[in-house]
Formats: structure tokens, C-alpha cells, sequence
């Protein structure tokens, strides 16, 4: 028996409005407790023209569901689930920062390049984020079998102090939590695809980390190799385009580097990268092997200089969620 219990209702006010989306809205907001106590969040609410989907609603608190329990460095985390009025709503993590294609637009303005190493640094934190994914369990400690099956520039987030968070997992699978159609609907952004994923097969972790490849060939070069100027062009080239040597692309790519890229991205799944951990041991060993290499400091100074000093200013604030306005759903 408990101690003692607390009832109590959570209490936010709205601050700003973040981001308006296709399906939903982000908002800035104060959660507010005892004796003054004030915590910056994001609140995550549904359009009211989705709230009366059943299926939708469901995915919605499904996703909430699933990432209640996510607690890692690099994954957004969530708070809490509301409700209100009828009005479903998520509180996450409040993230000062931008996403990877806010951060690759401003590199493009600014005409500057991404060292290679801090792109190899992006992606290994990434791939701690979905080793650690992967990896969880239930309360009963049965494997969830998660899947993000969106893992993609605009859900990649950095912040100005130089921690990278993966979020959004509007339609990762798990057993559970979320309805799931894979097989007859292929769900995501289509250049940054899995070929399986493309084809409508069952996914499973590896998925995540040919869409991690892509995510880092698009870092180094400055351009998405799989972009098409149509998604049925995005997702015909993610399962058949020839992977390219990138040593030819780029000269700053050496034969250890090419060898981690054509490794994330085999669509053999025995040739690819059979976990997180292990593309993580490799993309590490990358950038440490001589014994120093990029850290959240070093990635932070760059993104602040980047951006300039007065960075929460300049840069509409984002917590990376993208609501699914980008996602792209067909059907068999």
C-alpha cells in the first residue's frame, strides 16, 4: 500500500504556438505546481477536425503509451497524456533547437560545410537512441519489437547545447500500442525508406538503420541520394537506385567511412548492420579510434556559431514533431 496518494490535476497555460501542422499543433507551454513551481514543456494536441477518428485517437495515445517509458539522452522524452475537454494532448520535453533540416537549411545559407566528423557524430548518437529503442521491453520484460520506421531529418532534433534527441513515433510499431498495417500500408517519408520498408515487408530494427545511412549520407553531402521528385520516385529509387561509391561524391570520405555507409545502406538485410549497438561500435570507432573526437560541447559550439548568438530569436523553437503532415501513407 502506498504511503500516501496524490490527487491532483496537471495545469498548463500556453505560452506560443510552436508549430502548426497537417493533423496537429505544437505549442510552447508552462506547467505549473506548487509554490510557484514552473516547467517549460511542449503540448502536442490533436486538430480538432481528427479528434472524433477512432483509429487516429487510438494511434495517439498508443504513441504516448509507448514512449512514456522511453528515458534516454537521445530520444525526446514525453511527460504525460491529457485530456481536456475532449481534446486529447501529449506534454514532451521542451527542446531549444532545431531539427536536422532546419540545421541543414541553415548550412546551406550560410555556405558552410559540415565537418565529417560531426556528422558521423550526429548519426552514432542517433543510433544509441534506437539501440536503447530497440532494446526495451515490458513490465513483464517481453521484447517490444520497436520499430520507428520514421527516422528522418525532421525528426532528428539538436539542441544549442549539442545533444542530438531522435523523436517522433507517431508510426514506429510495438507490440500493443499502436495499430499497425504494415504489409498493406507503407507508412514514412519515402527517401528515407528502408527497400523493405518500401516494398511493404515486415520491418523489423535493422529498417531504422538503413534510414540512419540515409541520414548520414545526406549529412555529408549536402543532398538525400534516394530524393526523387515524387515519393513513388523517392521510394522506386530507395529499393533499386544503384548505391553509389561515396568516395567518388566526396573526398573527404575515406575507404573506412564508404565501408560504414555501403554496410547501412545494403538492402541484403545479412549484409546490413544487424543491430544499433553495432553500427554505433562502428561510427564511434570512426571518430574516437585516435583517441579524441567530437562531443556535445564540440557539436553545440558549432550549431551556436552557426546560428549566432541570439539563437532562440532567430530560430522558430521546434520539439521536432512533425505530426505525420509529412508522412506519406499508401496503400497496397
Amino acid at each position: 500500500m502506498p504511503l500516501f496518494s496524490i490527487q491532483n490535476e496537471f495545469r498548463y497555460e500556453i505560452v506560443r504556438k510552436l508549430f502548426e501542422g497537417g493533423m496537429g499543433v505544437i505549442y510552447e507551454a508552462e506547467q505549473l505546481g506548487a509554490r510557484e513551481f514552473v516547467k517549460r514543456t511542449a503540448i502536442k494536441v490533436i486538430r480538432s477536425n481528427f479528434a472524433s477518428q477512432k483509429q487516429f485517437i487510438d494511434n495517439f495515445i498508443g504513441e504516448a503509451k509507448l514512449v512514456a517509458d522511453l528515458i534516454h539522452t537521445n530520444i525526446v522524452q514525453t511527460y504525460h497524456l491529457g485530456e481536456t475537454n475532449g481534446v486529447y494532448f501529449i506534454a514532451m520535453e521542451l527542446i531549444r533547437g532545431v531539427n536536422l533540416e532546419q540545421f541543414a537549411q541553415q548550412l546551406g545559407d550560410k555556405k558552410r560545410q559540415l565537418p565529417k566528423e560531426l556528422a558521423v557524430f550526429i548519426v552514432s548518437r542517433v543510433c544509441r537512441g534506437l539501440a536503447y529503442a530497440h532494446a526495451k521491453a515490458d513490465k513483464d520484460g517481453r521484447p517490444l519489437g520497436l520499430v520507428h520506421r520514421d527516422v528522418s531529418f525532421k525528426n532528428i532534433m539538436i539542441a544549442f547545447e549539442g545533444d542530438v534527441k531522435l523523436t517522433d513515433f507517431g508510426i514506429a510499431k510495438a507490440k500493443g500500442f499502436l495499430i499497425d498495417q504494415e504489409g498493406e500500408v507503407v507508412a514514412g517519408k519515402p527517401d528515407y525508406m528502408s527497400p523493405e520498408q518500401a516494398d511493404f515487408k515486415i520491418t523489423d530494427k535493422r529498417s531504422d538503420l538503413f534510414s540512419a545511412g540515409v541520414v548520414l549520407g545526406h549529412l555529408l553531402l549536402g543532398h538525400n541520394i534516394f530524393k526523387g521528385d515524387t515519393a513513388e520516385e523517392s521510394r522506386g529509387r530507395v529499393m533499386n537506385a544503384a548505391i553509389p561509391d561515396f568516395r567518388m561524391l566526396d573526398s573527404r570520405i575515406d575507404d573506412k567511412l564508404n565501408e560504414i555507409l555501403q554496410r547501412a545502406l545494403a538492402r541484403n538485410l545479412d549484409d546490413r548492420y544487424a543491430s544499433a549497438d553495432e553500427m554505433l561500435y562502428a561510427l564511434e570507432h570512426y571518430i574516437y579510434h585516435s583517441g579524441y573526437g567530437p562531443t556535445n560541447e564540440t557539436l553545440g559550439k558549432f550549431i551556436r556559431d552557426l546560428f549566432g548568438q541570439n539563437v532562440p530569436s532567430q530560430v522558430k523553437p521546434s520539439d521536432g514533431t512533425t505530426l505525420l503532415e509529412n508522412t506519406v501513407r499508401i496503400k497496397k
